[in-house]
Formats: C-alpha cells, structure tokens, sequence
C-alpha cells in the first residue's frame, strides 16, 4: 500500500497520479476536510492540476497545491484518518502538531521501469486504491509505508477467556468487535476431510502458535451424505470433534457449511446423486435441490448450532454458500439459504463471499459482504462501500497459490509479494482468511476438476502453496508470517508443536497381480441395459448411483471397425477387444468444482458408443467404486505370481512390513503408468506419470506395527516395485508428446478381428482432451505398426499408449 499513494510518473510528462487516477477521490476527501474549517478552499482549485507531490520515498505525504483562503494548510500535508484526508493531527488539550517532519522535496523524474516491471508493481495495490475514499475503516495511523501499526492487544480474546456470550461478532462502524471490544480477524484454513483426524490438533496448534485466531472451513456434503439419506459425521468426518478441538486450542471457527462450497472438490462438494434428477438445477430454488438441501440442513445444522458463540461455542460467523455472484442462475436462491441456516438456529454473524467482479450479484441485504482476492479493482470497493457503506473488510480468500492439475507445471507461490500483500492488508486494517494454512490431501477421489482452456483434473495432493505442506510441517513462509503476526498483534503464545519424523522405508516387489478381466466374477452382479447408463444412474448404492472411480461397459460385437465415442466417454476411457466381447473401462476424473457447467458433469458413457457409425446396445455394466468395502470382499486366492513387467488393467499385492511406531512416508512410483493405491484398505488417491506430482502421502496413523496390504490398480504398464521417500515430490510437468493440432474432436477405437491369442487394447479418447488421442490423430498414430495378426500379446498398440498423448 505505500506504493498505492505513490504517483506513477509516466515518461516525458512532470504531472504525477496515482496507479488508477486517485485525484479526484484525494481532491474530493481534501476538499470536504477543509470544509470543516472553510467554505472553500482559494480560487476553487479542485482540478487535477492542484496536486502535486510533496515528498518522495516510502511514507510521503501529498502536498495541497492550493492554500485556504483566509488560513494555511499546516504544512500543506494530508492524512488519511477514519477515511477522511485532513492535514494535521490534534490531541485532546495539545495544540496541533504536523504529522510528518519536513524533508527536502527531490527533482522529479520519469520512472525507468519496464511495463513488466509495472504490471508487477501494481499487480496488488491497484486493487486498493480505491480504499482512500471508499473505506472509513482505513485506520491508517503511522506513516505509509513506513512502520507497522501499534500492536493490537487480543490476549483476552479467545474462547477460554470471553465470559459475557451475549454480545458476538459484530460490525461496529469500520471494525469487527467480539464480546464489544475491537477484533481483527486473522484466519487460516484448514480443511478437517483433507487431514487424517489423528492429526487435526497438530495443525491447529500450529494455525495458533503462527499468530492465527481463528480456523475456517468448510463442510462438504457429498462426503457427508454420500449416498441418500445416508450421513456420516464419524471418523475423519467427525466434524463436531474439529470444532471442539479448535476451541480448545483458543481458536474462534468460522463455518463454511454450502450447500455448495467450491474447495476444489469433485462438484464443488455436491453429491453426486443429485444428478440422477435429469432436470435438477443446482444452486437454485429448483424443488428437486431444495428438498435435498432441508434434509441436509436438518441434519447438518443440529449438530453444529449449540457450538455457536451464543452458547460458548467457538463458531462466531457462517458464510452463506460460496461465490454465488459467478454463479446467479436463481435472485431467489441466496436468501433461500439464508433462511435455510437461521430458522433452524443459526445466529451467528452470516457473512457472503465472492471475488471482486460479481461482489454485487452475490450479496444479501443485512448480510456482511466478504471479498475473496480475485478480479480486485478500484471498483471492488466503490461497489462494497455501497452496499454496507462504512464497514470493515473481511479478505475471506487470500490465496498463495491455486489448484494443481495433471500434466501442466505446479504453481508456486512468490513469499514476498505475498508477505508484503498481507502487510498491506493488516496496516489498513482488513481482517483476512489465508486459504490455505494447511491444504492436506485429496485422498481418495475427492479431488475435483477445473475447466480452464481445457478439462483440468486435479492432482492427490492439495499442497496449494500453504504455511504448511502436505505432511504438516513448516514451511519457510510459516515463520516469517509468525514474525510479523507477533508484531503487530499481542496474543498469547502456546508452544509451537515439533516437526512430526518422515521416515523412508524399504521398497516393497509387488508379488501378485490379478487382471480387471479375471475379477469381474466377483463382483456385484452387473447391470444390464440396452444402451450405455452413466454412473449417476446406475442402480447401486441403494438407489444413490455410483459416485467414483471407474465403470466398465461389456458388449458383443459381430464385426471390426471404427468405434466413435462422439464426445460420450466422461472423462477417460480405455478399450479391449478379446473375440467378440468388447470392453470399454471409463474413468472419472473429477467432476468440475465450479462453473455453470456443473449440471452436466455426469459420467461414464453418457450417450451411444458408434461401432461404424451403428450404435452399440446390450450392455453389462460393471460398478468399480473402488471403495474399502469394495477391496474387501471375499476374492478367492486367484493372485498370480508377477514374474515380468505386465500391461493392466490389474490389481497388483505387496506387504510393507514395519516395526513397532509407523512414521509418515512418501510413496514413489517410479516405472508405473497410472492408477490408484490403496494401504490396508484405505484409498490414498490417484497417481499419473505425467506429473506434476511424483509422491504420495502416506500418514503414518494410516499404518500398523507388522503387515500392511499395499493395493496398486494400474490401468498400463505396471512397475517393478513400490518405493518409500521421506521428501515430497510435487515437481514439474513432464514433457508430453506433441501431436500435430486438429479441429475434430471425435476419438475412435480400432476394433479389427485378431487372433485369439491377442487382446488388442487401445485408449478411447474424449473430447476432453486430458491424456487422450484425438480422433484425427489414429490413423497418424497407427502408422508404422505392424498389423495385429503379426503382433504377440503386450506387444504394438498396446505399449504405444503406455505413454499419454496431448495433455491439457
């Protein structure tokens, strides 16, 4: 911000301005300041020639280029306090004082500075520009730029210590009050689902011992209620347990509870099972969403209403969804939340959310309106000092970073544009949410999707660029955050937890596999139906659809040829021909966090598979959840021993035998293609050659003293052995094949008659174009091959997809 009061001078030009023309707020501001003394400042100069710089350098002030009449400016300076300019600064019972001493006033001169170096300069502060005139909280009470605001004394503002729960959070002119004294809220967020609960209180008393008063996060249905009617508040969902424990570690929680909260997750956190309904409407007042939300609400808000602050609970604020103002299908669909959340008790502060282009369209009267830090302008606040006039301002999202997908280079985060961000911040008195503190892990299939240029699945791990890594332990960012949060805020201090070990351990040779096709008699009995059904509304589940993980479709053909998907394969598909039976295994990569196009996201085969433009019919359907009961059942002893390097799609057993106290590790998968692995039954997420992410995270309360049961599902080619790492390994996107560009987006099968002997398996793509071949490029890609009739089994085609094709 010190720069944001900092004229940018153009080439060949003396006349100075700020970054995005602040003369006409500082003339209007100066103007109203010396009408408290004046009619009217000499000769009515109010035009943008009347300012000029005073003096150079971090903390100047700006000069008045035109004097009272009838009185001086005091040294013609301006101060920015409780949102007005004035030019002096007077104590009860003093006489007044300049603000600034005097310094000699310097040549001005164009900045030689390229327009990069511009763009960087600014990339935040032209947000906050706007902040002179528009916010009266701006208590800017030392020299810009120069020292830190006076500590602020919060030592007796935590849940231990507030005795009258009476009086809440509440908005009291430009501050925050708690209990009615002044409060700034500085949050971190941590997600209880991403982190094994063994270690929940680890990374809160981390979040405290870093200068952090309060936790937020946010509750995802789809992992609550799975399936319909069906709730899990248990185990690593024991959300309850979270908020307890955040109290106990004298933090204030605030609840992010949707329906609808984004987070990166596979539809934004919805159940799946919502899209069974080929009409629904998500997001609206549609009765088949509403329905769904009141019993969710129902059971959700019964359990969390009596930890609100009114009943000494620690939850001093509930966010109404999540950025609805990009979203804005439905006027009526915001305030339905609304009183979805306070008839059945809630009472806390309510609080929206979006970024700083849909502020408007997001908000509720009588709601406080937060800002995630995105699209920020000088707008942005013009629209927020509209809607609530003087009130403080809550950064409900600042991120360090953004999601990783599969197959482009991981973000990284700039420590010190993002410190001096948060300086910024704190100096005029925004209260903040740093998303994340602490990402943890998409275990499982949790992870969601994005849909930038292309389709963008996210990768395992939710690092984000956080104060902590995925495994908890610091970062170089933690203590320079610590620093500066005890400098500016007295709060008390607990002991800063010790870094947990991360152990390597021996690598384990996977001695058994079985192949996808010779598990299909144990399973679940198939569904059959004439035509390809999507995993939302298969029959399983209890009537709720299949959620994750992959489906297979069965059919029999007569004839060889081309085989066409026409954009109907959601997200990945993989085919094999052996004799008549064609089978085709479709794997969902996540459903689309955010967007419009979150109605769409179904998946599996959504539509007719052509085989020479005739569609197919009679399937049988396989359900490949991949759950634990699913790795549980009883499979007679039919492993094979591993005796060469082998092609999936195959399960593949190892045993990782350990001593008495299991450590935290990292799993490394070198030689392996792509798939899921899975520790005594647990699902620690997806895994792909293609990068960025090279590890994954394995919590030592994850493993047992003696045997654990390591489970690999590898779709290609399989490696040797499962290695053990005590380093994270995020890394670089690889680099991928190039394939000359096509306009088609048809993606086809070669499905020719072959030997016996043979299964001839070649990869279906999608229109979404994540590791997939384009239609255009098959007959590209095929040539040079020899013809199937010469080629022996694990041989031509099948090892030529091995390696993925145009990424995202």
């Amino acid at each position: 911000m010190t720069r944001g009061l900092r004229s940018l001078r153009d080439s060949g030009t003396s006349r100075v301005e700020g970054p995005a023309d602040t003369g006409t707020a500082l003339e209007r501001a100066h103007r109203n300041a010396h009408a408290r003394t004046q009619p009217r400042c000499s000769r009515g100069a109010w035009g943008r020639g009347a300012w000029r710089r005073g003096v150079a350098g971090e903390g100047a002030g700006l000069r008045c280029g035109a004097g009272l009449r009838g009185a001086r400016c005091p040294r013609k300076r301006l101060l920015v306090e409780g949102g007005v300019v004035s030019g002096w600064r007077v104590s009860r019972g003093q006489s007044a004082e300049p603000l600034f001493p005097r310094r000699p006033r310097p040549e001005l001169r164009p900045l030689q500075r390229s327009s990069q170096a511009r763009v960087s300069m600014w990339a935040f502060l032209v947000r906050l520009v706007g902040l002179l005139c528009l916010s009266s909280g701006l208590l800017v009470m030392a020299q810009l730029g120069g020292n830190l605001l006076p500590r602020m004394n919060q030592t007796f503002l935590t849940p231990s210590s507030m005795k009258n729960h009476h009086v809440g959070l509440k908005v009291e002119g430009s501050n925050f009050t708690l209990g009615g004294f002044p409060f700034l809220i500085i949050a971190g967020t941590i997600h209880y689902f991403r982190v094994p609960k063994e270690y929940w209180r680890d990374r809160l008393k981390k979040l405290k011992a870093c200068g952090f008063n309060t936790v937020t996060t946010h509750v995802p249905w789809n992992l609550h209620e799975p399936r319909r009617s069906q709730f899990y508040f248990i185990g690593n969902l024991d959300l309850k347990t979270f908020i307890s424990m955040a109290s106990k570690e004298e933090l204030w929680v605030i609840l992010c509870p949707g329906p609808y909260i984004g987070s990166d997750l596979d539809l934004g956190g919805l159940p799946s099972w919502l899209l069974q309904d080929p009409k629904m409407k998500l997001r609206t007042t549609y009765k088949g969403f509403t329905k769904a939300v009141n019993q969710y609400f129902d059971e959700l808000i019964s359990r969390i209403a009596p930890l609100q602050y009114e009943n000494e609970g620690p939850i001093i604020a509930v966010q109404v969804e999540n950025e609805y103002g990009s979203y804005h299908l439905d006027k009526k669909y915001m305030s339905y939340v609304k009183k979805a959340l306070v008839t059945r008790g809630i009472k806390v502060m309510l609080m929206t959310a979006d970024d700083g282009q849909e502020l408007i369209r997001g908000h509720l009267n009588k709601v406080i309106a937060t800002v995630h830090m995105k699209n920020i302008k000088k707008e942005t606040y013009e629209n927020l000092s509209s809607i609530q006039g003087r009130s403080p301002i809550l950064m409900m999202v600042y991120t360090a970073s953004s999601l990783d997908g599969w197959g482009i280079a991981r973000h990284t985060l700039d420590s010190h544009l993002l410190m001096k961000d948060v300086r910024e911040m704190v100096n005029f008195r925004f209260s903040l949410n740093f998303y994340m503190f602490h990402g943890g892990t998409n275990f499982g299939f949790m992870g969601g999707a994005a849909s930038l240029d292309n389709y963008l699945p996210m990768v395992t791990s939710y690092d984000y660029g956080a104060l902590l890594t995925e495994d908890g332990d610091y970062t170089p960012e933690y203590f320079t955050f610590q620093e500066f949060f005890s400098s500016v805020l007295e709060v008390p201090k607990p002991r800063q937890p010790d870094s947990r070990p991360v152990v390597t351990y021996n690598s384990v040779t996977t001695l058994y596999f079985i192949s996808l096709w010779d598990v299909r008699p144990y399973l679940d009995q198939p569904i059959s139906s004439v035509k390809p059904v999507c995993m939302e509304k298969l029959s399983v589940n209890k009537g709720s659809g299949q959620s994750y993980g992959y489906i297979l479709y069965e059919t029999v053909i007569s004839t060889g040829g081309i085989l066409t998907s026409r954009g109907h394969v959601q997200d990945r598909g993989q085919g094999n021909k052996n004799f008549l039976t064609l089978r085709i295994l479709v794997e969902n990569q996540g459903r689309l966090a955010y967007g419009r196009d979150i109605n769409k996201e179904r998946k599996g085969l959504t539509g007719d598979i052509y085989l020479n433009n005739s569609p197919l019919r009679r399937f049988k359907i396989y359900s490949l959840e991949m759950s634990t009961k699913f790795l549980q059942r009883n499979i007679p002893n039919i492993w094979k021993p591993v005796l060469f390097q082998l092609q999936g799609p195959a399960f593949f057993l190892g045993i990782l035998r350990i001593g008495n106290y299991p450590r935290d590790t990292f799993i490394k998968l070198e030689g392996w293609t792509k798939g899921v692995i899975f520790i005594n039954g647990q699902n620690l997420g997806r895994y792909w050659n293609i990068g960025p992410q090279e590890t994954l995270y394995l919590p030592g309360p994850w493993l047992q003293p003696g045997s654990n049961k390591i489970i690999v599902f590898e779709e290609f080619k399989a490696g040797l052995a499962i290695q053990f790492t005590d380093q994270s390994h995020l890394g670089k996107a690889k680099q991928q094949a190039k394939l000359p560009s096509t306009k088609r987006h048809l993606d086809h099968l070669m499905a020719e008659e072959a030997p016996n002997s043979i299964r001839q398996q070649v990869q279906i793509g999608t229109d979404r174009t994540c590791g997939h071949i384009k239609a255009a490029h098959f007959q590209q890609f095929l040539e040079g091959v020899e013809a199937p009739s010469k080629l022996g089994a694990g041989q031509g085609v099948a090892n030529r997809l091995d390696e993925p094709y145009a990424g995202v």
